[in-house]
């Protein structure tokens, strides 16, 4: 079964993550035995990354989401440490600014959006304004209900201007995420990552499920479906994404363009230059 078919959130389909295991590493024991797939799915993403760089009739863009240390940064690692920085970019969505929350919800997310040719990730999505938003009040109901028909409509725009959207929901269990944050204690290194928030926030886990799975059940479409990716084993995540990224990617069937030069005059130029 095909990666991108296995995780996939049907459209219409009621989402319980409780009945999805986090743990879940499919065939696989450990690292070392995915690692050979893991490293052979890096090598296809360089060269199709490259083939959307250069063909430009459209452009990625992939949503990731989930909660305090599920693994949003070491995705990004994985994905685009495959790829070439040019054609590639990262946007973080944190606190709107006084700017921003004077427009409508959607529009520093457009202003993000990627241009043909290019990937583009995002660190947190429009999706904190059905998150973050309804978990703690910041509006009423009646302003964050109607965002999710508000969402669907806006993806369903980009791709029909040439963005193909994919959304990862890294799922990963209670017990594993206060594990993370135990060894960013541990870790001098990641100290600068701790924040008093993220233990606040481990109170709200049940609103915070009930807020994603009403999410993911509502806006997977055929058009920008959401993915739930078991997240609890980090190269299993990273296994799994880029699987589906691939299979994506190869399912567009891009092209380098054809030369603009004429060729044979340039080879005859290459020549008579050696020559010299």
């Amino acid at each position: 079964m095909k990666h991108s078919n296995r995780f996939r959130v049907a459209p219409g389909e009621k989402v319980r993550l409780k009945d999805i295991d986090p743990g879940f590493k499919g065939h696989h024991q450990s690292h070392k035995d995915a690692l050979k797939e893991i490293e052979e799915d890096q090598e296809k993403l360089r060269g199709l990354q490259e083939l959307l760089h250069a063909d430009k009739s459209c452009s990625v863009l992939i949503c990731l989401q989930g909660t305090d240390a599920g693994g949003k940064d070491g995705t990004i690692n994985h994905i685009l440490g495959a790829m070439n920085p040019q054609g590639c970019r990262v946007t973080a969505f944190r606190q709107p600014s006084k700017e921003e929350l004077e427009h409508e919800f959607l529009w520093r997310i457009h202003k993000a959006a990627p241009r043909k040719g290019q990937v583009t990730v995002f660190n947190r999505s429009h999706y904190e304004d059905v998150l973050v938003v309804r978990v703690h009040n910041l509006v009423p109901e009646s302003v964050w209900a109607p965002r999710y028909d508000q969402i669907n409509a806006f993806e369903k725009e980009l791709v029909e201007g040439g963005t193909h959207i994919l959304k990862f929901y890294l799922h990963i269990s209670k017990e594993e995420q206060l594990l993370r944050f135990k060894d960013r204690l541990d870790d001098p290194d990641k100290h600068w990552k701790i924040s008093e928030a993220d233990y606040k926030e481990r109170k709200y886990w049940d609103d915070y499920t009930a807020a994603y799975e009403e999410a993911l059940s509502r806006c997977s479409t055929d058009l920008a479906p959401w993915f739930i990716i078991p997240s609890d084993h980090k190269w299993f995540r990273n296994l799994a994404i880029g699987r589906i990224v691939v299979e994506h990617l190869e399912s567009l069937n891009l092209k380098f363009p054809v030369s603009s030069v004429n060729l044979e005059h340039i080879r005859q130029e290459y020549h008579s230059a050696k020559d010299r």
